[in-house]
C-alpha cells in the first residue's frame, strides 16, 4: 500500500498517515490521542466537520481520546478570559453534544493540572528562541492578533503544546497539513530530552485529517473571531438566518466549481457532508448541485439550511439535555481533571528522576 500511495506523489506524512490508519484498524488499543481547543467560544461546523468528527470516531474505534481545554493558552486574547469559565463549560457541552463520552475519553483543562503545566520549563530549556520564533503557527497567531503588542507567552505556544500531548504520553495527535511543523517541535523536544536525560517520551506521529475546507458564510475562513461560522448550538432559526445571508455569485445555475465558485462550492459541500444515505455515506456536493440546477442561490441555501438542521437536531438535543444539569457537567470535568492530575505527577516524577534532581 505505502509504494502505491508513494506512486501517487502524497507525502511521506500522508503515507506515515494511511499506515496509522491500518494500525489503528488492527489494534485501536495501542494508541493515545490528545487533541483540544481553546475556550474562546462555542464551536462550529467549520470545527466539526474539520476535526470533531474525526475524535469521535477515533474514540469509538477504542483509541484512547483525551480531549485538552486549553484554558491557560486564552491569557492572550484578554476581552475573552473575563467569560472564561463560560466558555469552558460551553466548550464541554459542544463535546458532550457531538458524541465525546466521559466513560471511554477524558476532557481536562489546563488550568486543573499544575504538573502539566511545570513540564514547560525543561521543554523550554531544549528549545532555542530561533525554533520558536520560525514556527508558522505562531506567526499566524502573531499576524492575526488583535492586540497592540504580542506578549511572551504566544512564543511558548509550540513548548506549552509539547507539554500538553507528553504529559499523557500521547502516541499520536490529529493536525492538519499546516500543523505538522507544531508537531514536529514536540517530536524534536521528545528526542531532545529522551537523548540527554534518558526514554521517557514517545515520539507522537501525526494522523493527517482529510478534513475538508468550508468557508464561512461571507465567503472567507471559517472562524469564531470573524464572525461568518455557524455554531453547533445554534437554533434551527439562526442557522436558517445566518444561511440566507451567506455569500454565493450572480450565476443562478448551482454547478460545484470550488475553484471559479468557491462559496457555493462551499455550501454545495456543507450540504452534502450533512446528508447522509442509508449506507452512512455522504452524498457527493456535484449529486447535490445536480438536483438545484437552475433553481439558483436561494434553492440552494433553503438545501443548505434544512441539511444542515436535520443534521444537527441530535446534536443539539443532546446538548439541552446536558446542560440542564451542571452539576453532572461540573462532575464529568472533575472526573476528567483528576485522571489527567493522577497522569501528569506520574510523568513529571519521571522526568525529576531522569533529570536527577536538576529540575
Amino acid at each position: 500500500m505505502t509504494t502505491t500511495l508513494q506512486t501517487l506523489g502524497l507525502s511521506a506524512a500522508q503515507v506515515r498517515s494511511a499506515k496509522l490508519e491500518e494500525l489503528i484498524s488492527q489494534d485501536p488499543t495501542q494508541f493515545r490521542v490528545l487533541t483540544g481547543d481553546r475556550p474562546t467560544g462555542r464551536l462550529h461546523l467549520g470545527h466539526y466537520f474539520g476535526t470533531l468528527h474525526n475524535r469521535v470516531r477515533l474514540q469509538n474505534l477504542g483509541v484512547d481520546l483525551f480531549v485538552l481545554i486549553a484554558d491557560y493558552q486564552v491569557l492572550t486574547d484578554r476581552d475573552i478570559a473575563d467569560n472564561l469559565a463560560e466558555h469552558v463549560e460551553d466548550l464541554t457541552l459542544d463535546y458532550l453534544a457531538i458524541g465525546v463520552d466521559p466513560a471511554r475519553s477524558t476532557i481536562f483543562t489546563h488550568s486543573a493540572v499544575p504538573a502539566l503545566n511545570q513540564l514547560l520549563l525543561p521543554f523550554l530549556s531544549l528549545v532555542s528562541v530561533a525554533e520558536l520564533n520560525r514556527n508558522p503557527t505562531v506567526k499566524d497567531e502573531i499576524a492575526h492578533s488583535r492586540q497592540a503588542a504580542v506578549s511572551g507567552l504566544m512564543f511558548t505556544y509550540p513548548a506549552h503544546q509539547a507539554a500538553d500531548i507528553l504529559f499523557c504520553k500521547a502516541n499520536l495527535v490529529p493536525v492538519g497539513q499546516d500543523q505538522l511543523p507544531h508537531l514536529e517541535l514536540t517530536r524534536t523536544i521528545a528526542r531532545r530530552f529522551n537523548d540527554r536525560y534518558g526514554t521517557v517520551f514517545p515520539q507522537p506521529d501525526a494522523l493527517l485529517s482529510n478534513a475538508p475546507l468550508l468557508l464561512g458564510t461571507d465567503g472567507t475562513k471559517m472562524s469564531k473571531s470573524r464572525g461568518n461560522s455557524i455554531a453547533l448550538a445554534a437554533t434551527a432559526d439562526e442557522t436558517a438566518r445566518l444561511l440566507k445571508g451567506a455569500k454565493t455569485d450572480s450565476e443562478r445555475h448551482i454547478a460545484y466549481d470550488p475553484i471559479a465558485r468557491p462559496e457555493v462550492a462551499s455550501l454545495l459541500l456543507l450540504a452534502a457532508l450533512c446528508q447522509q444515505q442509508e449506507s452512512g455515506q455522504q452524498r457527493t456536493p456535484e449529486r447535490v448541485a445536480a438536483e438545484i440546477g437552475a433553481a439558483g442561490a436561494a434553492a440552494l441555501k433553503k438545501t443548505v439550511t434544512e441539511s444542515v438542521n436535520e443534521y444537527l437536531a441530535p446534536i443539539r438535543a443532546r446538548r439541552a439535555e446536558y446542560a440542564k444539569d451542571r452539576a453532572q457537567l461540573h462532575q464529568i470535568l472533575r472526573t476528567g481533571n483528576e485522571r489527567a492530575i493522577d497522569i501528569a505527577n506520574a510523568t513529571l516524577a519521571q522526568v525529576r528522576t531522569a533529570m536527577k534532581g536538576a529540575y
